[in-house]
């Protein structure tokens, strides 16, 4: 792709966003794309519905948990230092680590929680302030975390263990998990727009949450804003498109990182599996290294293809930002790599096999409901809260959606926000359906 092919391809990604933001009422994207040697980036749209600034390419967002790539990066720089070991058990630094499973405790490695296979609950969160024990404070409170599967065995999406890791590289460097941070990733790499604290982002342009209105229509802002010290490991950067490409052009140019997108676990989408803090997929012969990041009110995205010299970061500031970046990746990818959007494959509709999916999965912030109706299935997600604090309430839930299982015991949403939207079927040693994974994370079938 040439140059003016690159600059018409961008123009017609920006189109999509454009049409998605106002379709769901998104008040501000930042979005930036690398091909060919080519950077092209735009913002749209403003910061805040109630003190609106210009979005720019230089706006900060909240990143989410494309934080845990950064985390993961950071625990590399730590072995080539030789402080830290992936493989050796998290005891061996944190001596006073106790899950509900003492075995689990004994054994989990940094391997472990870089690639989410933990098996104890993973949606904790707690604010333990500011200071600087509040990782120390956070570790001591997994204590009581259900283990719902043996270690290594299950694979759930963990945000806790990104947080005992991020402890871990305190004790391995003696500093904060911040400063770790900044000296081996973010200055190295000039990262200059990056931050964890609140007080190094309220001096410059930066985007707030928004949730849907459920009263008036359109955005609301979503309060608190800040990620709370004890999950910076998990989620709290908070960062420009820019910044995330300078990221991850340096991931697809340093031999050193390419370890993080060996493929590891299986995670229930379609070839793909997780690498450690990378999402690693193949399509239509392209490999992708992905992660998202979801905040109160804020979604966020970044995605490389190494073989192609292919990046793309997407920031923005609604709860259905998700929706608006599938529309604008999905679309990048058929335009720079040749992608075809994915589809499902035949579709289920035999009544038996409808009906035995049918019932209730129960997670910690979110039930799912699953109901017959005509020839297909109907989702009703449940939230129930728990984030930035365990007695935070839930944000509003989509409404119910059409679904269809397809292949083998796989399901899709097909119409509404959550349209596009995958769940794996895990079963029982008898066949029988145990689990419902959805949004990546495990939902026991009650």
């Amino acid at each position: 792709m040439d140059k003016n092919d690159a600059l018409e391809g961008f123009e017609s990604v920006a189109a999509v966003a454009r049409a998605a933001m106002e379709e769901l009422a998104i008040p501000g994207v930042a979005l930036a794309l690398w091909s060919g040697g080519v950077q092209q980036e735009l913002g749209l749209g403003i910061t805040s519905v109630e003190n609106p600034l210009p979005v720019e390419a230089d706006t900060i967002f909240q990143a989410g948990s494309i934080t845990k790539t950064v985390t993961a990066t950071a625990a590399v720089r730590l072995v080539e230092e030789g402080r830290l070991d992936l493989d050796a058990p998290v005891r061996g630094l944190l001596p006073r680590l106790r899950l509900e499973d003492d075995a689990v405790a004994g054994a989990v490695t940094m391997r472990h929680l870089l690639s989410h296979g933990g098996g104890w609950v993973g949606d904790y969160f707690d604010d333990f302030g500011w200071g600087e024990d509040a990782l120390e404070r956070y570790v001591a409170a997994c204590e009581g975390l259900p283990q719902l599967s043996p270690l290594g065995e299950l694979w759930s999406y963990n945000n806790a263990g990104f947080s005992i890791a991020g402890r871990a590289l305190e004790v391995a460097a003696r500093e904060s998990y911040e400063q770790v941070v900044l000296t081996r990733v973010l200055e190295p790499l000039g990262m200059e727009r990056s931050y964890f604290f609140p007080w190094d982002v309220m001096t410059r342009r930066f985007a707030v949450g928004h949730l849907v209105d459920e009263e008036g229509g359109g955005a609301r802002v979503a309060r608190p804003w800040p990620v709370p010290r004890a999950s910076a490991p998990a989620g709290g950067l908070v960062t420009t498109v820019r910044d995330l490409l300078r990221f991850a052009r340096a991931h697809m140019e340093d031999p050193s990182l390419a370890p993080l997108r060996e493929p590891g676990f299986e995670t229930g989408y379609e070839h793909e599996s997780m690498g450690l803090a990378w999402f690693v997929k193949d399509r239509d012969g392209v490999r992708l290294a992905e992660h998202g990041g979801t905040t109160l009110g804020q979604n966020a995205w970044l995605v490389f293809a190494p073989e192609r010299d292919f990046a793309a970061a997407v920031l923005t500031n609604h709860q259905h930002g998700s929706t608006l970046i599938i529309r604008v990746l999905e679309h990048a990818y058929q335009v720079f790599l040749g992608i075809e959007p994915w589809q499902p494959t035949e579709q289920v509709a035999d009544p038996a096999a409808l009906e035995e999916v049918a019932g209730r999965y129960e997670a910690r912030m979110s039930d799912i409901d699953v109901r017959v109706e005509g020839r297909g299935l109907v989702l009703q997600l449940h939230v129930k809260g728990g984030f930035p604090k365990p007695d935070s309430p839930p944000i509003p839930a989509p409404p119910p959606a059409a679904a269809t299982l397809y292949d083998a015991d796989r399901i899709v949403v097909t119409d509404g926000v959550l349209k596009s939207a995958r769940g794996q079927l895990i079963r029982g040693a008898e066949g029988q359906i145990v689990w419902l994974r959805f949004g990546r994370r495990v939902h026991r079938r009650v």
